[in-house]
């Protein structure tokens, strides 16, 4: 089975930063484009950046621009999100998941890593 896995999530004090890395089981990356989404408790979950198969096209949601960077490295299947100057409003569930183009139906989703901003 198809799998993507996520990791890099944590515990962090406002004003810090992670990066998350999302990695294929089974399929290459390269093949598609990666969107990484967030879904904190009590909300609906919401699209946070992509990047295209080529890692020429990305784009972000307008709450984490200029603070979150998505890229990609397709020699280790891995795509990346930097996320610096984090906020207590990014806690959140972060997933990947891959489809043909950005905004297109994701076919395949990671099971989600837990970002935690507090203090």
């Amino acid at each position: 089975q198809l799998q993507l896995v996520e990791s890099g999530g944590g515990l962090v004090q406002p004003g810090g930063s992670l990066r998350l890395s999302c990695a294929a089981s089974k399929f290459t990356l390269d093949n598609y484009a990666i969107g990484w989404f967030r879904q904190a408790p009590g909300k609906e979950r919401e699209g946070v950046s992509c990047i295209s198969s080529s890692g020429t096209s990305r784009n972000y949601a307008d709450s984490v621009k200029g603070r979150f960077t998505i890229s990609r490295d397709n020699a280790k299947n891995t795509v990346y999100l930097q996320m610096n100057s984090l906020k207590p409003e990014d806690t959140a569930v972060y997933y990947c998941a891959a489809a043909r183009l950005c905004g297109m139906r994701y076919e395949y989703w990671g099971q989600g890593t837990q970002v935690t901003i507090s203090s």
